[in-house]
């Protein structure tokens, strides 16, 4: 399951926005582990969003998914690498107050192997994108 930095526990507080970085393969192909995040603290989510929350056994763990749908008592939420696991079929649904905050950017860094020019300019077309809403999840839930 994607964990984040410690890092990001300092920024939360203090700004609307603030840093993070992924630990994990749950949220492949969305965000890769090692991928920087700008997350938008205190935002609102709506179904499909990718969202920081603090795990709901461990709440001094923070990890990033997908919020799929509203239920009863909280946020059914999901990873988009459904072999991964580390999401609401193991834990439930989260309550809202531990949904943190919703991630707007992601960055990913260049890998030293991409040297070529060619390379190069692939990886600064493609380093920084939003993070956009995905309502296809809902339908991902519906169809397990």
């Amino acid at each position: 399951m994607p964990e984040l930095s410690q890092e990001t526990e300092g920024t939360r507080g203090t700004l609307p926005f603030g840093p993070a970085e992924v630990s994990g393969p749950s949220m492949v192909p969305t965000l890769y582990h090692g991928d920087r995040l700008l997350v938008h603290w205190g935002a609102r989510v709506r179904p499909g969003d990718v969202v920081v929350l603090r795990h709901p056994f461990q709440q001094d763990l923070l990890v990033v998914k997908r919020a799929a749908e509203r239920r009863e008592g909280g946020w059914w939420v999901l990873g988009d690498n459904s072999y991964a696991g580390g999401d609401s079929t193991d834990y439930g649904v989260v309550p809202e107050e531990l949904v943190l905050g919703r991630v707007r950017f992601r960055f990913r860094p260049r890998k030293p192997a991409q040297r070529s020019p060619f390379a190069l300019v692939r990886w600064a077309l493609s380093a920084v994108r939003p993070v956009l809403c995905d309502r296809s999840a809902s339908r991902r839930l519906r169809a397990r």
